[in-house]
């Protein structure tokens, strides 16, 4: 018994003493020394970035005025609400020069009228202050691609006539038209190269017919995508864009062409500049193109036709200073503004200024030219 009391004192006595020279070498330990604080240089090269909040811009305004949906630039406030026209303007030779489109038309449509012809084409021009058009024409009959069209305007088209195959078309409820209703000019021509817009035409019109000169329940809403003037369109920033300064379009009949300068595309046709005899013989220009590849069907021997002006991801081009872009169009429906995307399937923006839409018959769509 005395020999197990011995054994267990010795070992509370040796564990004592361990625990005590661990606890000594735990306060003997030498002390880490201490971190020096990194004092950091700011310069230049390594300086942080700190974001600026973008400051927004407001959208300016003017007095009595507002943005044409047609254009973008700034027209009297009393014209908000006002329809514009779409004017059927006779593209032959024989009926040059044109009067009022440099000086009245917003957009201007330059589609192909027959397939006889070698392709003869006719405008259909967009007005929205048709109360100061003092000539404009001359004025022929209309095609039911057009009558597709306008619907997408909320526009009025203005026409002489046209074959049977409008019939259908001018009996929707959307569709509304003067035909053969406006001035006779003595111009030295033949009958049918004599009927222009003059002063009071169309007051006496409306007042005729009836129609409503503001928006219908039929209006869908502002047509197209403006940039602001501060921050123009600049397709140059697109990898795909191509450099667009002559523009040689593929109809064969009058071998139209543009010509880029000061910002604009310069028009000709018939190998000459296209002047405004009604506005000090100006050549016709315009900020944007919107070139449209389109299937069409024949009706008959005549050569009377038809584009599908209703149709989806068509081929086409949006050009605007000086560059040029491919784009893909589609109209869902008649009264479905036609909308044009980019390869990326964004909505374009164009830039302030009149524009120019060409409905080329998909089989010489190759033969477009840009440069």
């Amino acid at each position: 018994m005395k020999k197990k009391s011995l054994l267990l004192l010795l070992a509370i006595t040796a564990a004592a003493m361990l625990s005590s020279c661990g606890k000594e070498e735990e306060a003997q330990a030498p002390e880490q020394d201490a971190q020096e604080p990194v004092i950091q240089v700011i310069t230049e090269e390594n300086a942080p970035v700190i974001e600026e909040e973008e400051e927004v811009v407001p959208e300016e305004t003017r007095d009595g005025m507002y943005r044409s949906e047609l254009s973008n630039e700034w027209i009297d406030e009393s014209l908000r609400d006002q329809r514009p026209i779409a004017v059927m303007v006779d593209n032959e030779k024989t009926a040059l020069p044109h009067f009022g489109l440099t000086k009245f038309a917003d957009v201007v449509y330059e589609i192909t009228n027959s397939k006889l012809n070698d392709g003869v084409t006719r405008f259909m021009v967009l007005v929205k202050d048709w109360g100061e058009i003092d000539q404009l024409g001359s004025i022929r009959s209309v095609r039911p691609t057009n009558l597709q069209i306008i619907p997408e305007w909320n526009a009025v088209i203005c026409h002489d006539g046209g074959p049977f195959y409008i019939d259908d078309y001018l009996a929707r409820d959307y569709v509304e038209n003067f035909s053969g209703t406006f001035s006779r000019v003595n111009n030295g021509k033949s009958r049918e190269f004599t009927e222009y817009i003059l002063p009071g035409d169309l007051d006496k019109n409306f007042d005729n017919k009836g129609y409503s000169r503001t928006y219908n329940e039929y209006y869908p809403g502002p047509h197209y995508k403006f940039a602001s003037e501060e921050t123009p369109v600049d397709l140059s920033s697109d990898s795909t864009a191509v450099n667009a300064t002559h523009i040689q379009m593929p109809f064969k009949h009058n071998k139209p062409f543009f010509d880029y300068k000061d910002g604009l595309y310069y028009y000709s046709e018939y190998g000459s500049p296209h002047v405004d005899a009604g506005n000090n013989n100006e050549q016709l220009s315009f900020k944007n193109l919107l070139l449209q590849s389109a299937r069409y069907v024949v009706f008959d021997d005549h050569g009377y036709m038809m584009f599908h002006s209703i149709d989806y991801n068509r081929e086409g081009y949006y050009i605007t200073n000086g560059k040029a872009i491919k784009v893909q169009w589609s109209k869902s429906e008649e009264l479905s503004p036609t909308k044009y995307y980019d390869m990326d399937g964004n909505e374009i923006t164009l830039n302030t200024g009149r524009t120019y839409v060409a409905l080329v018959p998909d089989d010489i769509w190759s033969d477009l030219e840009i440069e």
